[in-house]
Formats: C-alpha cells, sequence, structure tokens
C-alpha cells in the first residue's frame, strides 16, 4: 500500500485547467502543462490498495491501477510504466479523453472523492516519454503469418501493435490521408494534441508495422483480394454512420453533421488550408445551435468557441441528469451525473459576444429560413417519453445547425459486402465470441461490431481481437486479452 493514511490526510486535488480566457485564444491542451507533476505522486497516494479493487472492474481493459498509484506514490515512473503499459497501448489518450469509469468504480467513491486515476494515468504515460520508458518493442522473431488491419482508430491500432509485437507482419490500411480514425479528425485540438498519436504512430512504425494511408479498402482496393494477399483480415473502421434528424427544413444550408465540421476544423489545424486559414465551416460570428448533448456536442461547443461564435446553444432531449447519483445506478455503476466539460465552462464564462449555453429536455421541431437556416423551433419535452409539451414552443435564432446526435453503427458498403459480412439488429457488424465473423480469417474489432463507445473499450477490443487472431494464426497465445465482445454467439 502506497500511503496508509493518504485517503484520509491527502486532500484531493485536480490537474488545473489553464484560464478560460487564455485557454479559448488557442488550440493547446486546455490543461497546463507539468502543473499534475508536482503533486501526482501524493495524490496516488490516496489509493487504499483495496482487497478487491473495482477500479479493475470499472477499466474494460483490467489496468493494473492500484499496482502502477503505488509506484507514482513512490516515485518509480519506470515501473510505473510497465506497469500501465502491460495492459494500456496508449494510456495518453485514455489520460486525456476516456471519462474515467474506473474512478466511478473506485472504493473511494462510495462516500468521498474517488482517487483522481486519470491524471496519474496521463502523468505516468508522459514521464514515460519524457524519460524513455516507451521505446519501440520489435519482436524477437517472424511468424511468417501477415495480417490486414482496416482502420487505424483506437481499436485498429491497439490490434495492430499487439500482433506486430507476437511476430507478425501487419499492414494498417486507411481511408483518410492520416492515422489515428476519430482520434485525428472527431477529437479537437484542445481536448488531444496530435502530436501524442505522431509518437505512436512512430513508435509502431520503429516496430514494423506497415501503414498505407488513402486506401479505402472496398473501394480503392478489392476486400476479397485483400483476403486472398493475407492470413488475416481484421475490420476496425469503427461506427461513423451518423444518425440524422428528420424534421422539416433539414434540407437547408448551414446544418451540418458534427462529423462534417470537426474535422475540417482539426484540418486547420494541421495546415491543410494554408497559414492563418479558416474552416470551410467556420462559426466566426455566427449564432450557433448544437443539437445532441453528449461529448461530441461539446466538442462542437468548445470549437466553436475558438472559431468565434457570436452565440452557442446546445440542446439535449435529456433531462438535467443530478449531481450524485441516482439509486438505479449505485456504487460502482458508472452514473449519470451532471458533468461539466472544459468546453461547457468556456461556454459558461460567457466568452465573447452574445449568450452561451446549454439546454435541456428540449426537441427540435424544425428548421426555419429560406435556403440558409435561420432559426430552429423547439419544445420542452416530457422527460419519460420525450414528447413534445404543448405552450412551450420557442425559436432560437441560427445560421450554423450542427447534428451531434451519436452513431448508428459502420458504415455498410462495398467493404461488407465484399467481406460478406453481416449486420445485426443494432446496424454493426455481426461477430462471435472470439471477434470471428462467419468468413474465414475475417474478425471484426472496437465500435464496428461494438457500437459507439468509450476510447477505452476501442483499446479493450483491439488488443482482445489481436489475441484471437494470434490464436487462430498460431494455435495458441500469450496476449493479453481483457474483454470478451458479446454475450451472444454468432448467428443468434
Amino acid at each position: 500500500m502506497a500511503d496508509p493514511k493518504g485517503f484520509l490526510t491527502t486532500p484531493v486535488l485536480l490537474w488545473e485547467r489553464r484560464p478560460v480566457e487564455e485557454r479559448v485564444r488557442d488550440w493547446h491542451e486546455v490543461y497546463r502543462p507539468g502543473a499534475l507533476l508536482p503533486v501526482i505522486s501524493a495524490q496516488a497516494g490516496r489509493c487504499m490498495d483495496c482487497g478487491i479493487p473495482f477500479c479493475h472492474s470499472g477499466c474494460p481493459l483490467g489496468n493494473l491501477i492500484p499496482e502502477w498509484n503505488d509506484y507514482a506514490y513512490r516515485g518509480d515512473w519506470a515501473a510505473a510504466s510497465e506497469r500501465l503499459h502491460a495492459t494500456n497501448n496508449f494510456p495518453e489518450f485514455t489520460g486525456r479523453v476516456c471519462p474515467a469509469p474506473c474512478e466511478s468504480a473506485c472504493v473511494l467513491a462510495i462516500n468521498s472523492d474517488p482517487v483522481t486515476i486519470k491524471n496519474v494515468e496521463v502523468t505516468i504515460a508522459d514521464k514515460a516519454w519524457a524519460e524513455g520508458h516507451a521505446p519501440p518493442r520489435p519482436p524477437e522473431r517472424l511468424s511468417g503469418r501477415t495480417v490486414a488491419v482496416i482502420g487505424s482508430g483506437p481499436a485498429g491500432l491497439a490490434a495492430a501493435q499487439q500482433l506486430t509485437r507476437a511476430g507478425h507482419t501487419v499492414v494498417v490500411y486507411e481511408r483518410d490521408d492520416r492515422l489515428g480514425g476519430l482520434l485525428r479528425y472527431g477529437i479537437p485540438e484542445f481536448k488531444m494534441e496530435k502530436r501524442h498519436i505522431n509518437r505512436r504512430v512512430a513508435q509502431m512504425t520503429a516496430e514494423g508495422t506497415k501503414f498505407r494511408t488513402g486506401r479505402d479498402v472496398g473501394r480503392d482496393l478489392d476486400a476479397t483480394k485483400l483476403r486472398r494477399r493475407f492470413d488475416a483480415v481484421v475490420v476496425a473502421t469503427g461506427a461513423t454512420a451518423c444518425r440524422e434528424l428528420a424534421v422539416p427544413g433539414r434540407e437547408l444550408a448551414g446544418i451540418h453533421q458534427a462529423m462534417e465540421f470537426l474535422p475540417l476544423a482539426n484540418r486547420v489545424q494541421e495546415g491543410d488550408f494554408g497559414a492563418d486559414a479558416v474552416s470551410p465551416i467556420d462559426a466566426r460570428g455566427r449564432d450557433v445551435v448544437i443539437v445532441g448533448g453528449g461529448d461530441t456536442g461539446a466538442d462542437c461547443l468548445g470549437t466553436v468557441l475558438r472559431q468565434g461564435a457570436r452565440s452557442v446553444v446546445q440542446l439535449d432531449i435529456n433531462p438535467r441528469p443530478g449531481d450524485d447519483r441516482a439509486p438505479h445506478e449505485p456504487w460502482p455503476v458508472h452514473p449519470k451525473v451532471h458533468r461539466v466539460s472544459p468546453a461547457h465552462e468556456e461556454a459558461g464564462a460567457g466568452v465573447g459576444r452574445g449568450e452561451h449555453g446549454r439546454v435541456f429536455a428540449t426537441s427540435t421541431l424544425r428548421f426555419a429560413g429560406d435556403r440558409r437556416v435561420r432559426a430552429l423551433h423547439v419544445a420542452e419535452v416530457e422527460p419519460a417519453t420525450r414528447t413534445p409539451l404543448p405552450g412551450t414552443d420557442a425559436e432560437l435564432p441560427a445560421d450554423l445547425v450542427l447534428l451531434a446526435l451519436g452513431f448508428d453503427g459502420p458504415e455498410l458498403g462495398p467493404l461488407a459486402d465484399q467481406l460478406g459480412l453481416e449486420a445485426d439488429e443494432r446496424g454493426t457488424f455481426l461477430r462471435g465470441e472470439g471477434y470471428e465473423t462467419g468468413r474465414d480469417g475475417v474478425f471484426v474489432a472496437g465500435d464496428a461490431g461494438r457500437g459507439q463507445s468509450l476510447v477505452v473499450w476501442a483499446i479493450a477490443e483491439g488488443r482482445s481481437c489481436a489475441a484471437a487472431v494470434d490464436r487462430y494464426l498460431t494455435g495458441e497465445t500469450t496476449l493479453h486479452a481483457p474483454v470478451a465482445p458479446v454475450d451472444r454467439p454468432l448467428g443468434v
């Protein structure tokens, strides 16, 4: 145990955010660089080293949290990094963008503030890079087997790294011009700077993983021929089929899916449109309404604030969650409670001109405008049924509307047809308990089979799928496999 009295004597201290007025004027990460280091060891000392560490059950990766907390408390960053990387390929990703269900499952969370596990994790990861504790780990020998991974999001990258380290020759195919999937073009720069992805890709390249960008398998490359060329294929294309809002006026100009808007904003930061360029879909001087109250909506919110929107309103059809756990979400369940993200903090500060706010229990009835949207007609809803309440109609001015309603599943098309993949009732690719599909040697990992989920689940599935592929190719595996994908056999 790190500090036997730490949870009693050490108050919780979170990673300090930069002042709102400073951070909304740039695209750097919102937290102060290095601000955790002086205090993180003491925070790790709050870990109780429970006999039954429920934080393990809260984390799909099965991270060895008490172990690396103890090493962080003692300042042994090399050992902490080894324990952290034993179960997580990309802790600098999860430490920045995961909502930390492990903290909800911390025993301290029963009646106090949990251990700041996420902050400890990202500090260990950053120290590992700074001090050389994350070198490339190429295999000692090659197996002679080949694997194609389709998709370079967290699931695809995790599967590729595990299989490469097991000695297989792995080629990752990505349809975009850069690697990372939604980590690259969906997550804004202020939430996770893309240098973290570039650094991991360089590590994986040094280990032997090969990458092919700008290759849309199913269109640019025939997936059937690809299957014949490789001993196994992992489909990790994510769940990128956006949900629609089928209300009158949807055809008006100025209404965009969030995943049309966010990638363009990220491309500006990559320099794709030249120095000092603005995004082709830019919020500067506009009245913006974001439809959708989840993480993607918050990402849109932080982005339009940085672009200089005149006003921003974020609509959530769900009622405002409570500040404490609901009775039906007891510890150690990750509860749905009212959370204030950095973007919501920025909106609440009223940065720029106009009003910025988040509105709950509100539904969009229709869009109004002449060719271009100029307003939304909304109404309050009855929480249980989401039925609009009579007499609550209102009009919100808007000349830019962003739809952040989530995703239905993977895009069905030539890739699925050529590989013979079937969709289940949720719209995701059908697979079995070993990530296998009905096609020999074809496996599905991540959101493509699970549906939209967290980055930590994507990495966990990528690791588990890699173990299944390794077993398929060699008859056995020593790769870490944290999760099973489904609770039903293939075809049921």
